[in-house]
Parts: C-alpha cells; structure tokens; sequence
C-alpha cells in the first residue's frame, strides 16, 4: 500500500515522508493549518500561507520549506508538488512522483465550492488517490455556498430588525474570515472574538482581504454582527449580549437537531469541505485507478465509488483475494 495509517497519522511507504501527522515528525507534509493537522515538527513542508499560520499557533518552527503551487521540486527520489485544495487559505494536495513512475495523491481536507478567501482548489491527477473523506455519506449534499451566505447574511438582517443582535458561531480560522468577507461585502458592521482578528491580521499580511472588523473588548455596539468560536462562545457566558439570536455554520448542520446541539437557533450548512457527491466528482476528475478514503465516512464513500465502478477502500483495510477471479 502506498500510504500507511500508523499511530501518529499518514506516511508514505517507504520514505521518511509524514502525512498531516497530529504527532511530532521528523519530516511531515502539512495540508492545512487547522489544529487537528499540525504539530510541532523538526521538517516541514507545507505552503507559505500555512506555514505562518502554522507559527501563529504554535510559535517558530525549527525548519521549513515554504513551497508555491504547481511547482514540482525533488526529495530524495521522490518527485512532489502542491495543488491548491480549496480548503481555507494555503491549504494543499500533495502529489508525489514515486521512482516507478506512479502517482500518488494526498488531498488533505478538500473543498471544491469557489471561495473568497482561499485559493481554488485543482484536480490533481493521479494514479493511486488518497481522498478526505469527512462528509462521505449520502446525506451530505451541501446548497451552492452562495444561497448559504445568503440565508447567513438575512438571519443577521432580520435578527437586528427585530431589535437583537446576531452571533454567528463558526471555526476562527478559515470559515470565520470568509462569512466575515461576506458580510462586510453587504455593509454589515462585524465584531469578532480575539482569534478570530488575529487570524485574519495573518490573511492580510499574505494579501488576502477579509474586510474590517472590530476585536471584541466585552462591549457590543449597534448593528454589528458577531463572529465567535463556538467552543469560546459556549464557556464566555458573561460577554453575551442580551436580546441575541445565534447560528451555527457547519456542514454538520444538514442532520436533525444540530442548531440544539450546539446551542444556538439556527444552523447554516456553510462548509469548507466537499460534499459527498463532490467527493465522487473528484475521485473521477483524477482518473485514478484506485482510491483510499480515509477519516469520516471512508467505509461509505468507498462503498459508493465502488458501485460506479472505482477501485476504492478505506485507508488500512485489506484487500480481500478474489476467489472466482
């Protein structure tokens, strides 16, 4: 098997090469910036925009390859090279050109929906393909974003019409700077909890707008919009303004019950993942000729491509013998 799903996450079979490991590595590729995708390790490879994430969280790391995109360079053997994944800003796929001419695809957390704060994703073509799996069952099938942003900045709108103020609860890096582009697009005035203006000082310092927004200091002035973690907003009782109403914005919110779960009134299903039949989309779009899905939903999504005639499992099964072939 190309890749191997060992104790501190991915690696690539027969090289030094970890994938997105949540432990501490001698030599990792690093997809994102995300927390459960990073660590502290002694080599990094990783974009530039994920690497100063990456040291705005967890402070300077002790050695890095910035890399671009569409820019193939060699390790060791090895061929390697970044595509863009859609995901939140300077997330990656990494493809890699093994000596035998094979190649393999690590898509890290993908997104295929067009966003105004990170780079658009691209297919990266390959033979072996090792596909995010998050949202990989039937159900998830996520409205176009731009209805999703839409129905996010009316619940605002009608939330201060109605005399409250609305608090939308999304993750600080990522899908908080990119509801926050939209809804300052539509003159809304946005205030937002302290990681979350710290991650976007970090956006325009790589040149990507977010648009303004004020560091919440525990006061709340009219009209604004807030814009909190949701796992801040939960412990953070006493910064509450009061009236109030809240959304959650997280795919999560296509099952039952989610807007309860979390708390809040109302859920959105704003997502920087792809969708289940994204996922299908993009298996396809690769022409490869066998896929892995790993986390999440991987039995599932494997099952489906599978019956559209992909050869596809989850990540560390084994393949069974075929004993009428």
């Amino acid at each position: 098997m190309p890749v191997e799903l060992r104790r501190g996450g991915l690696h690539l079979s027969g090289t030094a090469l970890w994938l997105d490991a949540h432990r501490k590595a001698p030599l990792a590729f690093v997809s994102h910036a995300h927390s459960d995708h990073i660590a502290r390790h002694e080599r990094v490879i990783a974009t530039r925009a994920t690497l100063r994430l990456m040291a705005h969280r967890l402070g300077a790391l002790p050695s890095c390859l910035p890399v671009p995109y569409n820019r193939p360079f060699e390790l060791g053997s090895l061929c390697l090279e970044l595509l863009p994944a859609g995901h939140i800003l300077g997330s990656a796929q990494l493809r890699v050109i093994r000596s035998d001419g094979k190649r393999v695809t690590y898509t890290g957390d993908l997104n295929l929906e067009a966003s105004s704060t990170a780079e658009p994703a691209q297919v990266a073509e390959c033979d072996t393909l090792v596909l995010e799996s998050t949202f990989g069952h039937p159900r998830y099938r996520f409205p176009p974003k731009a209805e999703v942003l839409e129905a996010i900045e009316s619940f605002a709108r009608t939330t201060q019409e109605r005399g409250a103020t609305p608090v939308l609860l999304g993750y600080s890096l990522g899908k908080s700077q990119e509801v926050i582009r939209a809804l300052t697009s539509r003159g809304h005035s946005v205030v937002a909890h302290a990681s979350v203006c710290a991650v976007a000082e970090v956006y325009r310092s790589l040149g990507v707008e977010v648009g303004a927004v004020r560091r919440f200091d525990g006061t709340w002035l009219p009209g604004e919009v807030g814009v909190f973690p949701p796992h801040v907003w939960k412990f953070e009782r006493i910064l509450r303004p009061w009236p109030r109403r809240t959304a959650i914005l997280t795919g999560w919110a296509v099952d039952g019950g989610t807007a309860r779960r979390y708390g809040a009134d109302e859920a959105f299903p704003l997502s920087d993942h792809a969708d289940f039949e994204g996922l299908l989309s993009y298996a396809r779009s690769t022409g490869a000729s066998e896929v892995l899905t790993h986390h999440g939903f991987a039995e599932e999504l494997a099952r489906a491509l599978r019956d559209r005639g992909i050869d596809a499992r989850p990540l560390g099964t084994v393949r069974q013998l075929d004993l009428f072939g």
